[in-house]
C-alpha cells in the first residue's frame, strides 16, 4: 500500500516545504524541489523507506542503486538515521554526484561498467551482507514519501488542472497520481532518447531499453512495475529531445532563476514547446538541481 498521508507524518519537520512559484511567461506554477534536501525530490521517499527500517534492519545497513540522485538521497537518510550506507554506481556516473554520495557517509562502488550490471551488484550486496535494498522507483514506501510533492502542490495551488513532471523510472510520478487520486490530469515527460516509462506502459510490464541524453537523471535502464501498476491508464505521456530539455533548462535559469539540472528541466521544456494541452492552472515539477558546472555552463550558452 502506498500512504501518502503516512509519509508526510513521517518526515515532517525533516525535508524541506519546498515553495511552489508562479512564471507569468510559461503560464505556469513552478514546484521548486531543486531546493529539496540534497538537491532534490528523492530526499522525501528516502528517508521516509529509511526511517521505517526495523532494529535488526538498521543494524544489517542498506544497498542501492542509482546514477546519482537516488544514491545521495540515499545516503543521506541513512546518514539522518545512523545507519550504514552502500551505493552501486557506475563508471559514467555524474563525479558530482558520486563526491555527494560519498560526501553523506556512503560507500561507493562505481567500477561497473554500466547502469544494469551495477544493478546486479547491488541485488548481490543485499543477498550476501543482508542488507535492505532501497529501490529507487520500486518500494512503496519510496514512492509514498515522493508523493508528498502532489500533497504540497493541493496546499499551494488547489485550483490545479494539470502536473507535469519528468519521469525515469516512474518513483516521482506513482507518487503524485496516488497523492492526486484523481484531482489532477498528469503528465509524464520523457526523453525522446530514453523511454523506458513508455516502453513499460506499452508491454504492460517494465522492459530493459537503451538511453542516450543529456538528462542523465531521466535515463534508467528500465522502469518500475510499481511505478508502471499505479499509473497505466493514468497518465499522459509526452517525450520531448534533448534540445527541447535543453530550452527548458535555459528558460529556468534566464526567467525563473531556477539553476536546475536537464532532468529537473524537462518538464518545463514540454510546456514551453507547446506538448502539454492547457486545460487550467499547470504546475511544472522542478525535480532538481545537481548538474556539474561544465555541463550548465555548455547547455546554458547553447553548445
Amino acid at each position: 500500500m502506498i500512504d501518502v498521508e503516512q509519509a508526510r507524518d513521517a518526515i515532517a519537520g525533516r525535508v524541506r516545504r519546498t515553495p511552489t512559484l508562479s512564471s507569468a511567461t510559461l503560464g505556469a506554477h513552478l514546484k521548486a524541489e531543486l531546493f529539496q534536501k540534497t538537491g532534490s525530490f528523492k530526499a522525501r521517499g528516502c528517508l521516509n523507506r529509511v526511517n521505517a527500517l526495523t532494529p535488526e534492519e538498521r543494524r544489517r545497513g542498506v544497498v542501492t542503486w542509482s546514477a546519482g540522485n537516488h544514491a545521495q538521497a540515499v545516503a543521506w537518510a541513512a546518514a539522518q538515521e545512523g545507519v550504514d550506507c552502500l551505493v552501486c554506481m557506475w563508471e559514467s556516473a555524474s563525479p558530482l554526484k558520486v563526491d555527494a554520495a560519498r560526501g553523506y557517509g556512503a560507500t561507493v562502488d562505481t567500477s561497473s561498467p554500466d547502469a544494469a550490471v551495477a544493478y546486479d551488484r547491488a541485488l548481490e550486496a543485499a543477498e550476501r551482507d543482508g542488507r535492505v535494498f532501497v529501490h529507487p522507483h520500486s518500494d512503496p514506501l519510496v514512492v509514498a514519501g515522493h508523493g508528498t510533492v502532489a500533497l504540497e502542490i493541493l496546499e499551494d495551488v488547489p485550483e490545479v488542472a494539470t502536473v507535469v513532471v519528468g519521469v525515469g523510472g516512474g518513483g516521482l510520478v506513482a507518487g503524485i497520481v496516488t497523492a492526486l487520486a484523481g484531482r489532477a490530469r498528469v503528465v509524464a515527460v520523457e526523453p525522446e532518447g530514453s523511454q523506458a516509462f513508455r516502453a513499460g506502459l506499452e508491454a504492460g510490464r517494465s522492459v530493459r531499453v537503451e538511453t542516450s541524453t543529456i538528462a542523465d537523471g531521466l535515463a534508467p535502464p528500465f522502469a518500475g512495475e510499481l511505478p508502471l501498476q499505479v499509473c497505466r491508464g493514468k497518465v499522459d505521456s509526452v517525450l520531448v529531445s534533448d534540445d527541447e530539455i535543453a530550452d527548458g533548462m535555459r528558460f529556468l535559469y534566464a526567467r525563473a532563476k531556477l539553476a536546475c539540472e536537464p532532468a529537473g528541466a524537462a518538464a518545463a521544456g514540454a510546456v514551453l514547446a507547446g506538448k502539454v494541452e492547457r486545460d487550467g492552472p499547470i504546475v511544472v515539477v522542478v525535480s532538481g538541481g545537481n548538474v556539474v558546472a561544465q555541463q550548465a555552463a555548455a547547455i546554458l550558452a547553447g553548445r
